[in-house]
């Protein structure tokens, strides 16, 4: 049969393992800071597990070390260090167009 008419068929790939972020040695701790700033984004958000590759247990122990290591004053809880710009204001009239249906319904009910 010629490739072109199996058009279902995936050619087998081969694909890198990636190394997982945790290695067994490493301790999950509010103190081990190069462990944890790995798992934080640029703005301070914890990341998702998706996106660090690591398993349910691992997220929660991060997640846990992540919040302790903030209370205890060793991470920001955002990073402030670019300031928040607004691009353009965009007129919102669709507040105004609620309140105005609202005016006109009790105008018309109190009558």
């Amino acid at each position: 049969m010629d490739k072109s008419k199996r058009p279902f068929l995936k050619s087998k790939k081969s694909f890198r393992r990636r190394l997982p972020p945790i290695q067994s040695g490493d301790r999950i701790d509010y103190r081990n800071m190069s462990l944890i700033s790995r798992f934080i984004s640029e703005q301070g958000k914890i990341l998702s597990r998706r996106v660090n590759r690591l398993t349910l247990k691992q997220q929660r122990l991060i997640t846990i070390a992540i919040k302790q290591a903030r209370i205890l004053s060793l991470l920001p809880f955002i990073n402030n260090e670019k300031p928040f710009e607004r691009k353009e204001s965009i007129a919102r009239t669709t507040g105004l167009r609620t309140r105005t249906r609202n005016r006109t319904r009790n105008r018309t009910r109190n009558n």
